[in-house]
């Protein structure tokens, strides 16, 4: 670092690699060594009569790869990309949470972390005793932390609950205190997740808020997030990673920009073998696509069309299978959502016959101004999660139309919805 004293963090040939399989700890049951070595000498057994090298390469997964970057003093970065890109794995590396399997990690200055619900709390002390520990841990005086308690605890609302195990807090107390532990005692370097998103929104708008202040005192901010708006407003450089790679690297609104435009070229192209799932199969989305009432596809939908979105999806269990929820979702296309609706949100659960099926979903009027929306989907089947397509199922282009009937479009300011009412 002594060759630019503003670099605060620097990463060279940054590289981690995880066995596929493994938990990543240490074993610690007699259940778990039988097991691990009755694992590896079946792999060694396959290995012999194959090629060892291919199967060892089979049994590892990069989740990141090469990445070169150098990060300012004061600089507010955004890390954005698709779920697994690794984008979490460059912060826990960043914050000593993991280490690198190749390359190295160079950072000046204390760095404080929010990158899961709780991360660095110990479960049976009180929120209060947590408050001290972390600050303890980031390296600050006990009369540095009894300045700052007053605040952190205002911030985090637990006043209440602040003698309490953090073990009985809910997830968004959980959240509330380690985000307002992190931003108010002062590290230079804030490492901060999605994790956010667990948050109410009024608690997100204020994290929102305290980051820009934090990054407004000349501190190093790294804000990995799904949404783009955030982002854009909060930053001035952006990091796109995909595959593991640092592919982008930029003014914020340029890495946006590219970063949407790779998720439209996928989602144009359907979804796939390679469509990053989630769920315990089964049931699972085939395509995408939007018709008008008279079934006849629609390339482009006009604002107050009546539209089918039409999801076709897949039963490989060999029965028909009951107490099916189909739900979709729209976002912006800076990832913004919109709204979501299920099937059993309007009192119907679906029965869904072996092999290739067509759920249709009526939109009438369609209240969506001129734009790009991206949709998603999930399939759930007596309660358990069959199908998530991660990046979503597909594009709905809307172009404008006469959504009042009176020959005016309406689409005045930014809002991307369209509501209809009454004057008198």
């Amino acid at each position: 670092m002594a060759e630019d004293p503003e670099i605060a963090i620097r990463a060279r040939g940054l590289g981690k690699r995880y066995r596929l399989g493994s938990s990543g700890f240490g074993l610690t049951t007699l259940r778990d060594t039988i097991a691990a070595t009755a694992s590896t000498v079946l792999r060694r057994s396959s290995a012999a009569g194959g090629d060892a090298s291919a199967r060892r390469s089979s049994d590892t997964f990069w989740a990141l790869q090469d990445v070169d970057v150098e990060i300012r003093r004061g600089e507010v970065v955004g890390i954005i990309g698709p779920n697994g890109a690794g984008k979490t794995t460059l912060l826990k590396i960043l914050s000593r949470i993991t280490e690198p399997t190749v390359g190295s990690v160079e950072l000046v200055g204390r760095v404080g972390s929010l990158l899961e619900v709780g991360t660095g709390f110990h479960p049976e002390l009180t929120g209060r005793e947590n408050i001290l520990l972390n600050g303890a841990i980031l390296g600050m005086s006990r009369a540095e932390i009894q300045r700052k308690f007053a605040a952190i605890v205002g911030f985090a609302e637990i006043g209440r609950f602040l003698d309490t195990p953090v073990k009985r807090y809910s997830s968004g107390m959980y959240v509330r205190l380690a985000f307002a532990v992190a931003a108010h005692l002062e590290p230079e370097i804030l490492l901060v997740d999605e994790v956010l998103a667990v948050g109410d929104i009024e608690f997100q708008r204020r994290c929102l808020g305290k980051m820009d202040e934090v990054a407004r005192g000349g501190r190093t901010v790294l804000f990995v997030s799904h949404n783009m708006a955030a982002v854009e407003n909060l930053c001035g450089r952006g990091l796109l990673i995909e595959h593991g790679r640092l592919v982008v690297d930029g003014p914020v609104s340029k890495v946006i920009e590219e970063y949407i435009g790779r998720q439209e070229d996928r989602l144009r192209g359907g979804l796939t073998g390679e469509t990053r799932r989630t769920g315990s199969g089964g049931v699972i989305f085939k395509s995408f696509s939007l018709e008008g009432t008279d079934r006849r596809p629609l390339p482009i939908a006009r604002s107050g069309q009546d539209v089918v979105l039409v999801f076709t999806v897949h039963n490989g269990t060999g029965r028909p299978q009951e107490h099916v929820d189909l739900g979709f979702s729209l976002f912006t296309s800076n990832g913004q959502p919109l709204t979501v609706l299920y099937a059993s949100y309007t009192g119907k659960l679906l029965t869904v016959d072996i092999g290739t099926v067509e759920i249709r979903c009526r939109i009438e009027r369609l209240p969506l101004a001129p734009g790009r929306y991206r949709v998603g989907g999930r399939v759930v089947v007596a309660g358990v999660e069959a199908d998530y397509p991660t990046d979503g199922l597909g594009l709905l282009e809307v172009e404008g139309g006469d959504f009042y009937g009176t020959g005016h479009a309406g689409f005045e300011g930014p809002t991307p919805f369209l509501v209809d009412g009454s004057w008198e």
